[in-house]
C-alpha cells in the first residue's frame, strides 16, 4: 500500500480526512477524541499539512479547510486504502483454518471424518457418530499426518492424573534409600514417566524404567495430563513443589507418594 509506506502517513491521512469532514470549523480536541490520539499529535499533523499546502488555516482559531491539492491527495490515499482492503477481504474469503491429525486409516480428499484422542495423539477416521468432525483436505495413508478443515464439535477427552513419587535427596541416602519396589508398583497403569533430579535418574536406571521426559518435567507432565494421559513423576524432595504448584494452577488431579525408606 504505497500511500502509507512512511511512518505516520496513516495518521496524517486520518487527520486530513477529519478536517475534510468537519471543515470549516475544526476543533483539534474533537479530532483527537475521534482518532484516539493526543491533541498535541493532531496539532503537529495539522502544522505539517499546512506546510505541505494540503490544508490552509482560516481567520479563526479553529478554522481549517483542505486545499484543492489536499483534496486530490486525500482521494488518492482513500482509493489506495480501499484497494488494499478489497485485497485483504478477497484473501480472507478463501482462507480456511487447517488442523493436523494422524490418519487412523487411509483417507481421501473430501472425506468426512471424526476426531478422537488415543494415547495422547489426535487421530482422524471416517465419520461414524463422533462428537468432533472435520473434512479431509488432501488424501493421506494410515499413520500419515493429514490436513483437516471445517472443524466442528468437541473432541472427547478425559484428563489424566499425575502421581508424584518423592525420593530422598543424596544427603538422605539417594536412590539407595528409596523404596524401589513401591516405585515399581506405582508404574503400573501409567502412560508416561518423568523424572526430576539426579537421584530420580539413578532410581529409574536401577529399575530399568523407560523415561519419557527428564527436562522441563512439570510442563511435560501437565501437557500429557491435559491430553488424557496418566503420568508418574519421580521427584527428589522439595522438587515436587514446583510440579504440584503447576498442576494446581491448571486443575489437574494429582497424588503424592513418599517413597523414602523410613529409618529403623
Amino acid at each position: 500500500m504505497k500511500a502509507f509506506r512512511k511512518k505516520g502517513e496513516l495518521t496524517r491521512f486520518q487527520v486530513l480526512s477529519e478536517i475534510a469532514r468537519r471543515q470549516p470549523y475544526v476543533r483539534q480536541r474533537d479530532i483527537a477524541d475521534e482518532l484516539g490520539i493526543t491533541v498535541q499529535a493532531v496539532s503537529e499533523n495539522i502544522k505539517s499539512l499546512i506546510a505541505e499546502g494540503l490544508v490552509e488555516a482560516g481567520s479563526g482559531r479553529s478554522h481549517y479547510k483542505i486545499t484543492r491539492r489536499g483534496g486530490e491527495k486525500l482521494k488518492r490515499a482513500a482509493v489506495s486504502l480501499r484497494q488494499y482492503a478489497d485485497e485483504v477481504l478477497e484473501y480472507m474469503s478463501s482462507y480456511k483454518s487447517i488442523w493436523p491429525a494422524i490418519a487412523w486409516e487411509d483417507l481421501n480428499s473430501g472425506d468426512e471424518v471424526e476426531l478422537f484422542m488415543d494415547d495422547g495423539v489426535l487421530y482422524a477416521r471416517r465419520r461414524t457418530n463422533g462428537e468432533a468432525h472435520a473434512t479431509v483436505m488432501k488424501s493421506a495413508s494410515e499413520g500419515e499426518d493429514v490436513a483437516l478443515t471445517e472443524l466442528s464439535g468437541t473432541i472427547p477427552l478425559q484428563r489424566g492424573k499425575v502421581t508424584i513419587a518423592v525420593l530422598p535427596g543424596i544427603s538422605e541416602g539417594g536412590s539407595g534409600a528409596a523404596d524401589l519396589e513401591r516405585i515399581r508398583e506405582l508404574t503400573y497403569g501409567q502412560d508416561r514417566i518423568g523424572i526430576m533430579g539426579t537421584v530420580s535418574r539413578a532410581a529409574a536406571t536401577r529399575l530399568k524404567l523407560n523415561v519419557d521426559f527428564e527436562f522441563a518435567t512439570p510442563y511435560a507432565a501437565l501437557a500429557a495430563a491435559k491430553r488424557g494421559l496418566n503420568v508418574l513423576v519421580l521427584a527428589v524432595g522439595k522438587m515436587s513443589r514446583s510440579i504440584t504448584k503447576k498442576l494446581e494452577e491448571e486443575g489437574i488431579e494429582y497424588s503424592v507418594e513418599d517413597v523414602r525408606v523410613k529409618g529403623e
